[in-house]
C-alpha cells in the first residue's frame, strides 16, 4: 500500500492530517476527563484546565526534546519536530503545576488523566500515519506501507542516510521501500490500553493506581514498537533513547502500583465539588 500525506490547502494556508488529529486527540481526551469528573460528582471544568495545560506544556516539551536530540533550534518554529516523550514530560509538568496551583490532589489528577492519555496518544498516532511520520524499518510483510512523500520519504537512499538502514547492493536509491506501519501498531495497542484503563478506573483500588498501570502498559508498548521503528538514536547498544525512557517509566509505574493500590483516597477540595 502507498500512502501520501493528507493535506487541506486553503489558499496559502495548509492544514495537515497530523494537525487535525492532534486537535481531535486533545478534544477527545478533554471529553473523557469531563465524563469521569462528572461521574465522580466533581466540577467538569477541571478537565478543560488539564487540557489547556497539556496542550501548552506538551507542544513546548515535544519541541524542546526534539531540539535537544538534534541540535536544530529552528525546529522550535517549524510544523514538525515533535517527540512524544518530550510532549509527555512537558505536558505532565504543566498539568501537575496547574493542579498544585489549584490545590487539587496529585493522585486525582493522575487518575482522571490516565485513560485520556492513552486515547489521545492513539489518535495522535493516526495523525503520524496520515503524514508519513514515525514509521518502521523496511519489511516484506503484506501490510507494509510506502510513504513516497513521508517525513522523510521511504526511499532506499533516504532510509540509508537518515536511519542507517542497510540497503542491498544494486538497489536504486530512489526505490520506494515498504516499511512497518508502526503508527498503526501503536494505534491498535494504545486503543486496547485505553479500553483496559477505562474499565479499571471503576475498580476499587487506591486513587492514582490506574495511572501507574498506564505507565506500565504504555511503556511496555513503546519499548516493543521501537524494535521495528526506523530510528537513528540507538545510544545504548541496540536500545533507543525511547526504549530507555520506557524502562524508566515502567519501573515508576510498578512502584506506583505497589504504593497506591490500598491507599485511601485524598481529601477533595470544596472548589472542585459541584
Amino acid at each position: 500500500m502507498t500512502v501520501y500525506p493528507f493535506t487541506i490547502r486553503l489558499g496559502s494556508f495548509q492544514i495537515t492530517g497530523f494537525g487535525i488529529m492532534m486537535m481531535v486527540a486533545f478534544l477527545t481526551a478533554g471529553w473523557l476527563m469531563d465524563q469521569d469528573l462528572r461521574r465522580r460528582g466533581l466540577n467538569p471544568e477541571y478537565a478543560a484546565d488539564i487540557t489547556v495545560a497539556a496542550v501548552i506544556g506538551g507542544i513546548l516539551g515535544a519541541k524542546l526534546w526534539f531540539v535537544a536530540l538534534t541540535g536544530d533550534a529552528g525546529a522550535l518554529f517549524s510544523r514538525g519536530g515533535l517527540v512524544w516523550y518530550g510532549g509527555f514530560v512537558g505536558g505532565a509538568i504543566a498539568v501537575l503545576f496547574n493542579g498544585w496551583r489549584r490545590r487539587i490532589p496529585l493522585r486525582l489528577t493522575l487518575q482522571v488523566a490516565a485513560p485520556a492519555l492513552a486515547a489521545g496518544h492513539a489518535l495522535g498516532r493516526v495523525g503520524c500515519f496520515m503524514v508519513g511520520d514515525d514509521y518502521g524499518r523496511p519489511t516484506t510483510l503484506p501490510w507494509g506501507v510506502r510513504f513516497p512523500e513521508g517525513l522523510p520519504a521511504t526511499t532506499a537512499g533516504s532510509m540509508q542516510a537518515n536511519f542507517g538502514t542497510v540497503v542491498p547492493d544494486g538497489v536504486d536509491p530512489s526505490t520506494i521501500l515498504a516499511v512497518h506501519p508502526t503508527q498503526l501498531y501503536e494505534v491498535i495497542a494504545l486503543t486496547l490500553i485505553f479500553a483496559v484503563l477505562w474499565r479499571l478506573r471503576l475498580s476499587k483500588v487506591g486513587m492514582g493506581w490506574v495511572f501507574g498501570m498506564y505507565l506500565v502498559l504504555a511503556g511496555t508498548e513503546r519499548f516493543l514498537v521501537e524494535i521495528v521503528r526506523a530510528k537513528d538514536d540507538r545510544f545504548f547498544g541496540a536500545f533507543t533513547l525511547a526504549q530507555l525512557t520506557s524502562v524508566v517509566l515502567v519501573f515508576i509505574g510498578v512502584a506506583l502500583l505497589a504504593k497506591w493500590k490500598r491507599l485511601g483516597d485524598p481529601a477533595i477540595p470544596n472548589t472542585l465539588k459541584v
